[in-house]
């Protein structure tokens, strides 16, 4: 999914991302708006990981979604 598909339908996905990534608050997936490199920095600051993983975990949760 890119970029724009992703901002379209994020009041969809947000609650598979929420179930993905359970320390994310719903005020993290308002701030994020669908836009993938915030979603991989609140990952990150969440979860403790590299840009790399949290990139990883976002395409392999994208391609599920």
């Amino acid at each position: 999914m890119n970029s724009d598909e992703l901002k379209g339908k994020w009041n969809q996905l947000k609650g598979s991302a929420k179930s993905q990534w359970g320390k994310l608050t719903d005020d993290d997936l308002t701030q994020v708006e669908g836009d993938r490199d915030k979603l991989v920095g609140k990952i990150q600051e969440k979860y403790g990981v590299a840009r790399e993983e949290a990139e990883k975990q976002v395409n392999d949760w994208d391609t599920a979604a």
